[in-house]
């Protein structure tokens, strides 16, 4: 979708300061989210040492979050059209802080597995809502935003991650920690709940309802398979290689030490900066553009990476692909709300997150098989689909 659609399709009686304001809230929200999930992450080590949990186990219980998440988002899009946007953002904000707790005082692997079921439940339905609040923000608005929410989900996951060591550093326990981040989470979401844009802006000249009132529910429903399949290709591979970008140094680089995360650095810092970046390239540039070179970008910069076996030059390869598939999920998902609202996002998001957890198991099998360089070709592959693919995908919306 372009600029100028989204300028079209923008209500008329938006005030310039209202949605300022929301901006400001969803990023808050999105950061929060971040900073939450973050939290969870720096601490499993040690909800594995009290449970004395083995790595077999430590899979089972993260499995939780999966199911949860699965299970909770292609509902969502039922509870945004119902309750609006903000509602269920601000409840399920709740939830997501109040059960970030749970798995921290579960005594055993079972109520772990519950605690994380709940937890990714619950997170599940925030990230449906809070990205379809950020799509009426941003049509509201009448000018892209929805790059500069995701990058501020990434800031947040930074300053959970800085957050988690000094709290280690300093000797605070894990629950304690988890009270202060929920705490703080509450306390955010009471402040920016107000700011956030109220149920009637949701279907305010929604695209959605033009675009599908005279088309067959059965074409609506392909396209947006067709963006969840783009949305499963760009995840599968943004997800795998954060999981296999330190073996891939260490057993094919064959590099120690504090090289070892230099792959992954590169391409973390990189998809951040692209993301704070991505509005702009978006305004000038339109939706359609923006997906497919990112994920070509993505993809040749990461195969021109696997070529080498110098670190830097691998490194380089890996920042390629953080600036290129920076903003293929974020446009995608801004381009399911403008086109089906909630219930777009809820089905792309479903089917793109299934990609995100299939793509290091899929990786594993297939080094297993091959070869690891094989493993990281797979996931350049997947983003050079979703360029090959876009273009078609974005021209057969139009229409």
């Amino acid at each position: 979708m372009t600029k100028d659609e989204i300028l079209t399709n923008a209500p008329l009686d938006a005030r310039p300061r209202t949605i300022a304001a929301a901006r400001a809230a969803v990023r808050a929200v999105f950061f929060a989210n971040g900073l939450a999930m973050a939290t969870w992450v720096v601490n499993i080590p040690r909800v594995r040492d009290q449970l004395d949990l083995n790595p077999a186990t430590v899979g089972t219980a993260l499995l939780g979050i999966a199911v949860g998440s699965l299970v909770a988002m292609p509902r969502t899009g039922h509870l945004t059209a119902r309750y609006g946007t903000r509602l269920v953002t601000l409840v399920a904000g709740v939830l997501v802080a109040l059960t970030l707790l749970l798995p921290f005082v579960a005594p055993s692997l079972p109520l772990l597995f519950a605690a994380l079921l709940v937890f990714g439940a619950a997170n599940g339905v925030m990230d449906v809502a809070m990205n379809a609040q950020g799509v009426v923000v941003e049509r509201a608005g009448r000018k892209p935003v929805m790059s500069s929410f995701h990058a501020a989900f990434s800031f947040g996951t930074l300053a959970g991650a800085l957050l988690g060591s000094f709290l280690l550093g300093e000797g605070v326990a894990a629950l304690p920690h988890a009270l202060l981040v929920s705490a703080g989470f509450l306390a955010l979401l009471g402040v920016v709940g107000r700011l956030l844009l109220p149920k009637h802006e949701d279907t305010a000249e929604r695209p959605s309802e033009d675009a599908t009132a005279n088309a067959p529910v059965r074409h609506g429903r392909s396209m947006i398979v067709l963006l969840g399949v783009l949305c499963f290709l760009g995840m599968l591979g943004e997800g795998a290689i954060g999981d296999w970008s330190g073996l891939y140094s260490t057993d094919v680089l064959k590099v120690s030490g504090g090289l070892v995360g230099a792959a992954f650095t590169a391409f973390t810092l990189a998809m951040t900066v692209a993301r704070l970046l991505g509005d702009g390239w978006r305004s000038r540039h339109g939706d359609a553009r923006v997906v497919t070179f990112g994920a070509l970008l993505s993809g040749v910069g990461l195969l021109l990476g696997l070529l080498t076996l110098n670190p830097l030059l691998a490194a380089l390869g890996f920042l390629v692909f953080g600036i290129g598939v920076a903003n293929v999920v974020p446009v995608l998902y801004g381009t399911a709300g403008h086109a089906f609202a909630g219930k777009g996002i809820a089905m792309v998001a479903s089917i793109g997150y299934a990609g995100f957890l299939a793509g290091p198991p899929l990786i594993g099998f297939v080094s297993h098989e091959l070869s690891l360089r094989v493993g990281m070709i797979v996931i350049a592959a997947s983003l050079l689909a979703v360029g090959a693919c876009a273009p078609l995908v974005y021209r057969r919306l139009s229409r």
